[in-house]
C-alpha cells in the first residue's frame, strides 16, 4: 500500500510502480472489521457505485487507527470532484465515507483539503477492487482526527484537549499590592515562559525555561533561566503494611523521591526608596511526592534543599536553605482547569552582618492560583488566570517587617500547547 498526502485524489494516468508499504499501512484489521479483502482480477472495472445513504444524526466518525481508502465515486451536487475517504467493513459490507475536502456553509465542496487527516490508501493498492467497494453500503461520516482533536460535519478540525504543562505562553494581569499602613498600590503584571515535559515508563521530566514575571508600578522582577525536576513511580514499595482486622489486607507504601534543580534566578524588589536584588546561582532540592496522579502530571509534594545566592545590592554571598510544600493539579481530562498551591520558607545563612537587617534573615511565602481555558484562537488556548499570595521578608535592609498581600486577575495566551498525552479520540469525547 502506498500512503498519499492528506486528501490527495488518485491520479488519472497509469501509476508508476509503488514503493513497499510504510509502517502502519496495510495492517490486518481487528476482529470487528474482518479480514482484509482478497485481490481479484478485475482491473478497469467501470465506475459504478451504490447510492449514498441519507446521513445519520449524529454522523458517525471514522476511526483514526484504521486504514482509509481514497475512493472515487460519481460526482454529486455536494461533492462534484467525487473524491472521498472510505473506511470499510468487509463483514457488514459497508463503508463510512467522508469528502476529502472541507465543505462550505451550504454543505458544498470547497478547495480546502482536510487538515490533520491521515494519509489514505490509493484505490490501486487496496486488496479488493475499488468497484467492489463502491457496491458496499455507503454511509456519510466525519473523517478521522488525531486524539485531542475534533472534526465537525463540514470537515473542519479543532483542538479540544490542551496540555498546559507543555507550552509557550504570554500573559498579563492586574495585580494590586496591599501593605499594612500603606494605601493599595495598583500594578500590572506581565509574564511569559516555556514549559516542557518528557515521559517514560516510570519518570516524568519537567523543564521550564525563561520563566519570568515583571510587575509594573512598584517594580518587581522574578526571572529564572532554567528549572528542572522529575517525578518517579517506584515499582517496589518501601514498606508493606499488613492489617489483620477481618481478612488480612496489604498496603504498599512507596517513597517516590525525585530531584528539583534551578539555575540563574534573578529577583529584584522595589519598595519606595528601598531596593533588593538577589541572584541565585543554583538550587538543589530533594522532592518527595506525597501523592501524584497515575500519569504523574498532577502532584502534591514537599521539597527541601540549599541555594547559593548573591545579594548584589549589598555585595554579599550566602547560603539559603529552603523548604516548600506545593501542589499542581489538573482537574479535568481535557486540561481546562488547573489549580496551584504553595507554601515556602527560606533562611539566609553564612552572610556577614548588614546594617538595617538581622544577621540571619528569613522569607515566608504563600500562594494559590487557578487557570481556566476560555477559548482557543487558531487552536491555541486563551485562559483566565486568577491568583493570590502573601510574602513576609526581612532580608532587605530597613524594609518594615510586615506581610504584603497581592491578588491578580488576567489573561494568558499559549503560543503552543499540544494535546495531552492522555487525550481521547473525538468519538470518545463525544460519547
Amino acid at each position: 500500500m502506498t500512503p498519499v498526502s492528506e486528501g490527495t485524489p488518485p491520479p488519472d494516468s497509469e501509476p508508476a510502480p509503488t514503493p513497499p508499504p510504510s509502517e502502519g499501512q496495510g495492517r490486518a484489521p481487528d476482529e470487528a472489521t474482518g479480514p482484509l479483502f482478497e485481490r481479484t482480477p478485475d482491473e478497469g472495472a467501470p465506475l459504478v457505485a451504490s447510492a449514498i445513504q441519507p446521513p445519520a444524526d449524529p454522523l458517525p466518525m471514522q476511526d483514526p487507527e484504521r486504514p482509509v481508502v481514497c475512493l472515487t465515486l460519481p460526482p454529486t451536487p455536494a461533492v462534484p470532484s467525487g473524491y472521498w475517504r472510505a473506511q470499510c467493513d468487509t463483514r457488514e459490507r459497508r463503508c463510512l465515507i467522508a469528502p476529502q475536502h472541507e465543505l462550505d456553509m451550504d454543505g458544498r465542496e470547497t478547495d480546502r483539503m482536510l487538515e490533520r487527516a491521515r494519509g489514505c490508501i490509493l484505490e490501486r493498492d487496496t486488496s479488493i477492487p475499488a468497484h467492489v467497494l463502491r457496491q458496499y453500503r455507503l454511509e456519510p461520516s466525519i473523517a478521522d482526527a488525531p486524539p485531542g482533536w475534533y472534526r465537525d460535519e463540514r470537515g473542519r478540525v479543532m483542538q479540544f484537549n490542551f496540555d498546559l504543562h507543555r507550552r509557550i505562553w504570554l500573559g498579563g494581569a492586574w495585580s494590586p499590592l496591599w501593605r499594612e499602613g500603606v494605601p493599595r498600590e495598583d500594578r500590572v503584571r506581565l509574564d511569559f515562559g516555556i514549559a516542557l515535559e518528557l515521559a517514560d515508563d516510570r519518570h516524568l521530566h519537567r523543564l521550564r525555561m525563561l520563566e519570568t514575571e515583571v510587575m509594573l508600578g512598584q517594580r518587581t522582577l522574578d526571572s529564572t533561566l532554567l528549572r528542572y525536576d522529575f517525578s518517579v513511580e517506584r515499582d517496589d514499595p518501601l514498606f508493606r503494611i499488613t492489617t489483620f482486622f477481618g481478612e488480612p489486607r496489604r498496603y504498599d507504601i512507596s517513597l517516590d523521591m525525585g530531584l528539583w534543580l534551578e539555575a540563574l534566578r534573578v529577583e529584584e524588589v522595589e519598595r519606595g526608596e528601598l531596593q533588593g536584588g538577589f541572584l541565585t546561582w543554583g538550587s538543589v532540592h530533594a522532592t518527595l511526592d506525597l501523592w501524584h496522579s497515575r500519569d504523574m502530571v498532577s502532584y502534591v509534594r514537599v521539597r527541601a534543599g540549599p541555594s547559593a545566592e548573591r545579594d548584589y545590592e549589598n555585595d554579599v554571598n550566602s547560603l539559603v536553605p529552603g523548604a516548600v510544600l506545593e501542589a499542581d493539579l489538573t482537574l479535568d481530562r481535557d486540561g481546562f482547569h488547573h489549580l496551584r498551591l504553595g507554601v515556602e520558607a527560606e533562611k539566609v545563612l553564612l552572610s556577614r552582618a548588614i546594617l538595617g537587617r538581622p544577621l540571619r534573615p528569613e522569607r515566608l511565602k504563600v500562594s494559590a492560583g487557578y487557570e481556566l481555558i476560555l477559548i482557543a484562537i487558531n487552536d491555541q488556548p486563551l485562559s483566565l488566570v486568577v491568583d493570590a499570595g502573601g510574602m513576609w521578608r526581612n532580608d532587605i535592609p530597613y524594609l518594615p517587617q510586615r506581610w504584603e498581600w497581592s491578588a491578580s486577575a488576567g489573561l494568558r495566551f499559549s503560543l503552543w500547547a499540544p494535546a495531552r498525552r492522555s487525550a481521547p479520540k473525538a468519538q470518545q469525547a463525544r460519547d
